[in-house]
């Protein structure tokens, strides 16, 4: 008799994963065009190709359809990172990942500019609510606890502040880059340098 998790794969249950799939993916493109404010159950249900009844059957309010979208949005960005690596960021040199991680923080194609404006827009939604906010704070504290370990990992001698201090440096410089980048007032090329710059700066301590 097959078990739960073997029925998962097929059936009923991967139906409604992939529908729950294909309407976070749909917020993901309302949020990037528009900005968390655009989205609605009508809106969101257009672009899913879906009736709002629907969007509603699988996401009974508005939050439960943003923190989809949250996860759905990371777990996108996550698959770009382990295309470029080649492998999960655990098995791939340390200063790779750093290098790849970064740079996908900087928009510098149609999916990467998409996914920096999904999340400048919760970055900017956490201010006035909790449990995004709550949910960006995870966030941050798993990626400057992974890539605090890679610059541990990488060699060289430890900065004054510690690799945490060094990991939150350079990823706000990565998104205070990018937001740049989508405004417009510097290009992705230019960016991307002065990342890599800084970068190469930590890892030569």
């Amino acid at each position: 008799m097959p078990s739960s998790a073997s029925t998962r794969g097929r059936g009923p249950g991967l139906h409604h994963d992939r529908r729950r799939t294909e309407i976070a993916d749909a917020v993901l493109v309302v949020v990037a065009g528009r900005g968390l404010p655009a989205v609605s159950l009508t809106e969101v249900a257009a672009h899913a190709g879906v009736s709002p009844g629907r969007v509603q059957h699988y996401f009974p309010t508005k939050q439960k359809l943003l923190e989809a979208a949250f996860d759905r949005g990371n777990e996108r960005s996550e698959e770009r990172i382990r295309a470029r690596l080649g492998a999960g960021t655990a098995d791939a040199p340390p200063a790779e990942v750093l290098a790849v991680v970064l740079d996908e923080l900087i928009p510098h194609d149609e999916e990467s500019r998409a996914h920096l404006r999904v999340r400048h827009a919760f970055n900017a939604g956490a201010l006035a609510d909790d449990a995004i906010a709550e949910r960006v704070r995870r966030l941050y504290a798993g990626l400057h606890g992974s890539l605090a370990a890679c610059l541990a990992r990488a060699g060289g001698r430890e900065p004054a502040g510690g690799h945490e201090a060094a990991a939150v440096a350079l990823v706000a410089q990565a998104e205070g880059l990018a937001y740049h980048v989508l405004l417009g007032t510097t290009g992705a090329p230019s960016a991307r340098r002065t990342l890599h710059a800084a970068l190469e700066a930590a890892l030569a301590r």
